[in-house]
């Protein structure tokens, strides 16, 4: 299977989820840690922990280790990568 394929099976599988859109709104403008994620979250640590891996895993969100935090921001390269990979391949 291409490569392209793949990744980009793993972006749209990672926004599939409305909790993980949820956690993309707040960390559009700037990187937020774990905590105040959980602020704005109705979840707990391990759900956050699930939701991360996976958005991480699939190269949507970075994260930037600081101490004993972790700040989360989006990667605006790989989504315009897969918006622009969707624009081509299925129109």
């Amino acid at each position: 299977m291409d490569r392209n394929y793949i990744t980009n099976s793993r972006i749209l599988k990672a926004l599939a989820d409305e909790n993980r859109l949820r956690i993309l709104s707040y960390i559009k403008e700037k990187e937020l840690n774990a905590g105040e994620l959980l602020s704005k979250m109705n979840f707990g640590q391990s759900t956050l922990s699930h939701h991360m891996k996976i958005l991480t895993t699939a190269g949507v969100v970075k994260a930037r280790r600081a101490g004993k935090c972790v700040y989360y921001s989006i990667n605006q390269k790989a989504i315009r990568e897969a918006i622009n990979w969707i624009a081509n391949s299925l129109t």
